[in-house]
């Protein structure tokens, strides 16, 4: 019973870091896109506003990515997770292309149903929806690595 409490502690936290690292990434890596379309039309952006703008983005945008994320990995990683045992092994890198591809999903998803292009700026050109899938994969990435000792009996991590 205890070890039963102590591995769902443990998953517990692993999806929180996961979530936290994820969210925080995805806000900075949007924020970046953001900025730099705002200096490629001309704007002029000085080291100190970009440093402030990039932290109110992981406060306001944060919060948005975070759910965005949280649901994208409790759907994607069950079925990674399930995947790697009947593969024997590849938890990490399916955990990661789970998270990614999940992202992925989420964004055609959004953008299909949005009344906007697109929901997430970044994501109007290939290079920023491949930046804003790079969250999800770390995050489904960090979850497998955290939760390894309970999942190491099933081959290669």
């Amino acid at each position: 019973m205890v070890n039963v409490r102590h591995q769902a502690l443990r998953a517990a936290l692993a999806v929180l870091a996961a979530l936290v690292l994820g969210t925080v990434a995805g806000s900075v890596i949007q924020t970046q896109f953001n900025l730099l379309a705002l200096v490629r039309i001309g704007g002029e952006v000085t080291l100190t506003q970009w440093l402030v703008v990039t932290l109110q983005d992981i406060a306001g945008f944060g919060p948005l990515f975070a759910i965005l994320l949280a649901v994208t990995l409790a759907a994607a990683l069950p079925v990674a997770g399930v995947t790697a045992r009947l593969l024997g092994g590849w938890r990490r890198s399916l955990m990661a292309l789970a998270g990614g591809g999940g992202l992925l999903v989420a964004f055609i998803t959004i953008d299909a149903l949005a009344p906007m292009p697109t929901l997430i700026a970044a994501t109007r050109s290939l290079p920023g929806t491949i930046a804003m899938l790079a969250p999800g994969a770390l995050a489904g990435w960090l979850f497998a690595h955290l939760t390894r000792a309970v999942h190491a009996t099933e081959g290669r991590p």
